[in-house]
């Protein structure tokens, strides 16, 4: 009876949903749960042709979906990748007894082949551009010094440095990369540039090597060397030598890092350099999902320091960073504060003060887009001010909330609504087709539910009075969208047994009857239904598992 399915129909097919079982379901589960739909959707039950041609769809695609979760290799497959798992090619070489896990394995390998078929395409572009700028006429004026000079009225703020960073990486095969990058910088009217080549190959999986050669205006050839080995589980170590050819002669170089994981969230660094600065460092860095901390201990020319930072992540949905550092060495004090936002999908802006002595006070602020970084260091007094660390402070916070509220929402608010539209349109014929069904299988429901409804109500049992499926907007603040359900009261009807319904924790769209009316916004499932004859009501998200009834949705009628 069950024929090809059309890939269309089944792309947005949640095969766990349709059949409500849970994903953990059993083979006796999954067969019950089968059992049910095709008493309900098997076509010789109808006699009307169109009801009985619509019967034959939803039954072939239940069939669909008992076929893959029955089966324990492709279970494996769907439960890991999908259904685009299921439409690689190449499957039908894989042994039939495979664990889950060999499963995964061979489904990496035939990934693996399909992307080295693609990497000639693929590149990996990094770039920085910094900008200083210095704004110490700002606080540290001389005025008696331009008294008589015109403009001296106003404070003069300058650009005094300039860098601009780029880099490209191209795959040659699976195990070689050539690395091309490149740097211009200016300082006071005098500047520079490099470019420099590197080859990457990856030896094996516990280690890589990557030779470079660079050359530039200022400094004569660059050949360096980097190594990486895994020692243990747990520990690797990394080189990297370099010969530097100038005017002066070869500069030789040398930096050695060993790591060690100490636990899950730990890892301690110890570092030797030697050269033109020469120094030992040690270092301890924990990052765990709410918190990043790290200590550090450097010896050496000309600089010694000891380093402790720490940066508390904020489990919000623009994922909210604040840090603080203390630096103390022979070059004197430094103390740094900041913050960082997401503020669209691909762009991060951070800022932060550093406070030192005899550095002074100055602002840092950093935008990440995708893999560029755009960094603006404003030196602001090379002295303690009150003042200036105060405006350094309030003054970022003042013009990030004023553009976050007329700038940043705005726009962000606008993109979701396009990316909203072009999903609903290129969805539409879909959507279109899953309403169809759902208003079939509605139909095919009616006898059944007749029939349910009459059992419950013989034993006060559980009555489906009113459902629906959607958009709900009870937020004030909301009141201009608009309110997109659907009425899912024969559906859910229809899934009562015993004088129970338990749905599981998957959308809602997927189960028989229902199908997504507001595509990509938040939806939810408000029930109002009667059990023993008292009304009981629940509002629960959309993929929230859900048992009916509960004494907590008794609706109090004496309130």
């Amino acid at each position: 009876m069950a024929t090809a399915l059309n890939e269309e129909e089944l792309d947005n097919e949640d095969y766990y949903s349709l059949l409500n079982v849970r994903r953990e379901a059993s083979c006796e589960e999954l067969k019950a749960a089968y059992r049910r739909l095709c008493m309900l959707y098997h076509p010789d039950k109808h006699r009307d042709p169109e009801l009985k041609l619509q019967a034959e769809r939803l039954f072939n695609l239940v069939h669909q979906a008992y076929e893959v979760l029955s089966d324990p290799q492709t279970r494996a497959i769907y439960d890991i990748y999908g259904k685009r798992g299921l439409e690689m090619e190449g499957w039908e070489v894989v042994e039939r007894r495979r664990t889950p896990a060999e499963i995964r394995e061979e489904f990496e390998r035939l990934q693996r082949e399909r992307e080295e078929r693609r990497l000639q395409q693929r590149t990996n572009p990094k770039g920085t551009i910094s900008v200083g700028v210095d704004a110490t006429d700002l606080f540290d004026r001389y005025e008696e010094e331009y008294e008589d000079v015109s403009g001296s009225g106003f404070p003069q703020i300058e650009i005094n440095k300039m860098h601009i960073s780029q880099s490209i990486e191209a795959p040659l095969t699976a195990t070689d990369t050539a690395i091309l990058s490149g740097n211009l910088s200016t300082q006071n009217g005098n500047g520079g540039g490099s470019i420099n080549f590197a080859l990457r190959r990856v030896t094996s999986a516990k280690g890589w090597g990557e030779l470079e050669f660079g050359a530039g205006d200022l400094q004569g050839p660059l050949f360096g060397l980097k190594l990486f080995r895994n020692l243990t589980p747990r520990c690797f170590v990394t080189t990297n030598c370099a010969l530097q050819f100038s005017s002066r002669g070869i500069r030789p170089g040398l930096t050695t890092v060993l790591a060690r994981n100490l636990d899950k969230n730990t890892v301690g660094y110890l570092q030797w350099r030697w050269g033109i600065q020469s120094a030992m460092n040690t270092s301890i860095v924990r990052d765990t999902k709410t918190s990043h901390f790290t200590v550090a201990l450097q010896l050496g020319i000309p600089h010694s320091f000891a380093l402790i930072s720490y940066q508390h992540k904020f489990q919000d949905d623009d994922q909210t960073r604040v840090k603080g550092s203390l630096k103390a060495g022979f070059f004197g004090v430094v103390v740094e504060y900041g913050a960082e936002r997401k503020i669209s999908r691909h762009s991060v802006l951070g800022a932060a003060v550093s406070v030192g002595v005899p550095q002074g006070v100055s602002l840092k602020v950093k935008l990440n887009r995708a893999s560029q970084t755009y960094f603006f260091p404003i030196h602001l007094t090379d002295q303690l001010l009150p003042s200036a660390v105060f405006y350094a402070t309030v003054g970022p916070l003042v013009v990030y909330f004023a553009m976050h509220r007329l700038i940043i929402k705005p726009y962000l608010r606008a993109q979701k609504e396009k990316e909203l539209e072009k999903q609903r349109e290129s969805t539409a014929t879909d959507i279109l087709q899953k309403k169809q069904e759902a208003e079939a299988a509605v139909r095919l429901m009616q006898e059944s539910v007749r029939r349910i409804i009459e059992a419950e109500e013989s034993r006060m049992g559980l009555i489906i009075v009113n459902a629906w499926y959607g958009k709900f907007v009870n937020d004030k603040s909301r009141k201009n969208e608009k309110v997109k359900v659907i009425d899912v009261t024969v559906p859910l009807q229809c899934l009562v047994k015993d004088s129970k319904l338990i749905l599981t924790e998957a959308s809602k769209a997927g189960l028989p009857g229902f199908y997504d009316p507001c595509v990509g916004e938040e939806k939810n499932l408000k029930v109002l239904y009667q059990f023993r004859g008292v009304l009981h009501q629940v509002m629960a998200l959309d993929s929230e598992a859900l048992r009916i009834p509960k004494q907590s949705h008794r609706i109090d009628t004496d309130g």
